[in-house]
């Protein structure tokens, strides 16, 4: 009898179980299917614009590090997603920009590797207790290296040693590996210099597979229009495995530019986005010129046993999607068979989302126009199960760095945006100079037109809760993009700019509607 009752209870228990991972995941499937990303903020800069950027997380904090021309920018991120600047430093003779950054643990040690572009040199920094950092080695390219015009850098870790990988652009592309130390120094172990066999001329995007205890480097060739795979040895070695071109119909890796990849349900995908070189207008930049536009698209090729690479499937842009000028793509979560990705884009200037099932197949999700075209500034960071992205753009106009966060989409079908922005001036604001402010408000719907309207008075009450403010302006935008694209507008940056000295506070609310 008691061993019947077990058996029952057993197999209520089960059924329990069963029954949840069930619900989650459809909960998950629901949630997954209908994502959007929130800005819980943004930062000035201290330097001239954000051109990379990468986060870390050391003993529960977490900070995120914006590179960009002459020097680093230090951020905390909170569970909010609010930036808190801690440092900034310079990087070697001031030049740059910090194209390349990853931060990782060597051996117990926290380090930011720095890809100083025109520096021509590698840069390790140490990350100290407070995220702040400071320079421990440098490496200078020599005839012997490819580090000319580095951008990109990928920590390998072998079961005895990790190694540093570079790639680079324009002056004598190729890969070059480097064995870390313990103390940062870098010491070098091979490069291979690109020919027309491999795709290692213009190296914007690398990511790593383990296979049986192999390990392998998948790597973008923007100049070469194709994607490349190597076997990496324990020693720091690699050899080249196969190659990949663009071609007239489905390859579109013209310009191949971001690389990441995922493990789902067994099968390992690498994806590869691209810049089309149709994109570019400066003059002899682009090498082969005789290349087809067929549009624009992510394409996700399967890993084989042998660690090569073999396409499988095309997400093609539309009227739907944000994949013009893809120059970043993160890994936003993985749950189960299917991972969230987050494609930055320069020319639609937006961060696409997308799912990608067991079976390698790409949807698009939803997207946020961002009001500024990304470079290499997009990150992916998860706080206490809460997943962000941080951009940066390299606009010198701009000077910000933004983080999202990535929840359920809100239902806002029928409502439009109230942005409501008061203002009070200076005592020593002369009336014609409040008059000018006012007038270059107003006149943003002219040079912004995302902006629905805009309607302004001054204060009118008598209740003696106005705190000072004088001056009300209430902007009506149509959804999330438009309020973005005003947000960074380079007029609405003017403006701030403009009349920032004569400002005496300004405090801003935004409320949903519905349109009467």
């Amino acid at each position: 009898m008691n061993n019947i009752k077990n058996k029952i209870m057993s197999y209520i228990k089960k059924l329990i179980i069963y029954s949840f991972l069930h619900l989650t995941q459809i909960i998950f499937s629901q949630v997954s299917n209908d994502l959007m990303l929130y800005r819980t903020d943004f930062k000035n800069i201290s330097g001239q614009n954000t051109v990379s950027v990468t986060s870390y997380e050391k003993n529960g904090s977490h900070f995120v590090y914006a590179g960009g021309v002459g020097n680093i920018d230090v951020y905390s991120l909170d569970k909010n997603g609010i930036l808190t600047p801690i440092s900034n430093h310079e990087l070697h003779m001031k030049t740059g920009p910090a194209r390349g950054m990853v931060a990782d643990n060597i051996n117990g040690t926290d380090f930011l590797f720095v890809a100083n572009k025109h520096g021509n040199v590698i840069e390790t920094f140490k990350i100290l207790n407070d995220g702040s950092i400071e320079r421990v080695a440098l490496v200078k390219d020599t005839d012997e290296t490819h580090l000319g015009t580095a951008i990109t850098l990928q920590v390998v870790h072998m079961k005895k040693a990790a190694y540093l990988f570079i790639g680079g652009l324009e002056e004598k592309p190729g890969l070059s590996s480097f064995k870390i130390h313990d103390d940062g120094i870098l010491t070098h172990v091979q490069s291979m210099k690109d020919d027309e066999t491999i795709h290692t001329d213009g190296i914007i995007g690398m990511f790593t597979h383990k296979i049986k205890g192999k390990t392998f480097l998948y790597t973008s060739g923007f100049q070469d229009n194709g994607v490349s795979s190597f076997r990496i040895y324990e020693n720091g070695t690699f050899k080249n495995i196969n190659n990949i071109s663009d071609n007239n119909t489905d390859r579109y890796l013209t310009g191949a530019y971001p690389v990441t990849g995922v493990t789902l349900g067994g099968n390992k995908y690498v994806i590869v986005g691209h810049r089309h070189h149709k994109y570019y207008k400066r003059g002899g930049f682009i090498k082969k010129t005789d290349f087809v536009y067929h549009g624009d698209g992510v394409s996700v090729f399967k890993v084989n046993k042998m660690g090569a690479l073999v396409p499988h499937f095309i997400l093609k842009d539309d009227e739907t999607t944000k994949l013009q000028g893809q120059t970043r793509i993160e890994v936003v979560s993985k749950y189960n068979n299917e991972a969230i990705l987050a494609v930055g884009t320069k020319d639609d200037a937006s961060i696409q989302l997308l799912k990608l099932n067991d079976e390698g197949v790409l949807k698009p999700i939803n997207y946020l126009e961002t009001g500024f075209s990304i470079y290499y500034g997009l990150r992916s960071h998860k706080i206490d199960g809460e997943n962000f992205l941080i951009a940066g753009s390299f606009r010198f106009d701009l000077g910000k760095i933004a983080s999202y966060k990535i929840a359920p989409k809100i239902n806002r079908e029928g409502k439009v945006l109230r942005h409501i922005v008061n203002l009070k001036y200076k005592e020593e604001a002369t009336e014609a100079q409040v008059n000018e402010a006012v007038d270059a408000f107003l006149n943003l719907k002219n040079e912004i037109p995302e902006i629905v309207n805009i309607e302004w008075g001054v204060n009118d009450s008598t209740e003696g809760h106005s705190e000072g403010f004088t001056h009300t302006f209430t902007i009506t935008f149509n959804d999330e993009h438009a309020r973005e694209i005003y947000l960074f507008h380079k007029a609405h940056l003017d403006l701030v700019s403009k009349a920032g000295p004569i400002i005496g506070g300004v405090f801003i609310m935004n409320y949903w509607t519905n349109v009467n």
